[in-house]
């Protein structure tokens, strides 16, 4: 079974009594889905929420997937490309703006990560894949565009790139609680304070600054939380 994505959530959200039950809903998919998970007592976490870890990413073959398009597609050489009236070149502008990145402190690069990818355009699954989930990889997103979850990723792999650890950052899944719909982010720790890196905010924030988001599941490369309130 799998773990649901964003724009799933958001139509469990969308009847006040599946607002109630979502999160136990998250909760039963979790210990359900698929057996030996392994859970192990993690700890206070982002958004004043308590967490157990996992190792077992079965549950998540959107994710898994985007990742393994992703480290094909960066073997695979790409055609040259000429921006012009009527063309555009967002990888090659990807990898330029990358290689502007050397010499930047880790502050700087979260802040310009988050500024260069939120000027994408956003477009819904739906209209973009023929699908209401779907999980790309970065390439994808350059060249198609996305929605928030395909921020995130490529977020992650922007900062992977430039010298993040996997273990630093982490793709959440949660509850935006003005709005009342599923959201996805890239929070990252830096110095000891987790960062909010958002397609709906234009600054990388503190995340103890942020009081309306309800985290339900978060993911990287070799494990994934579930969330609970404290």
């Amino acid at each position: 079974m799998e773990m649901p994505g964003p724009k799933t959530l958001r139509r469990l959200l969308a009847s006040p009594v599946m607002r109630r039950a979502t999160l136990a809903l998250v909760l039963i998919l979790a210990m359900a889905g698929k057996a030996g998970a392994d859970f192990t007592q993690s700890g206070p976490d982002i958004f004043n929420t308590l967490t157990i870890r996992s190792e077992n990413l079965v549950p998540f073959p959107k994710w898994r997937g985007a990742l393994e398009r992703y480290f094909s597609e960066s073997r695979v050489p790409r055609a040259p490309c000429s921006s012009g009236m009527f063309t555009r070149c967002p990888v090659d502008d990807w990898k330029a703006f990358l290689n502007s990145m050397a010499g930047r402190s880790p502050a700087e690069k979260l802040r310009e990560v988050n500024y260069f990818h939120n000027r994408t355009r956003y477009i819904l699954d739906i209209v973009n894949w023929q699908v209401d989930d779907y999980w790309a990889s970065p390439f994808q997103f350059f060249d198609k565009d996305g929605d928030c979850e395909d921020y995130a990723i490529a977020k992650f792999m922007s900062l992977r790139a430039l010298g993040f650890s996997n273990s630093q950052m982490r793709i959440v899944v949660l509850r935006d609680l003005n709005l009342r719909v599923a959201h996805a982010v890239l929070v990252v720790e830096l110095n000891g304070e987790k960062y909010i890196l958002d397609n709906q905010i234009r600054d990388v924030v503190p995340a103890s600054l942020i009081r309306h988001y309800q985290p339900i599941y978060s993911i990287n490369e070799t494990h994934w939380w579930l969330h609970r309130r404290a």
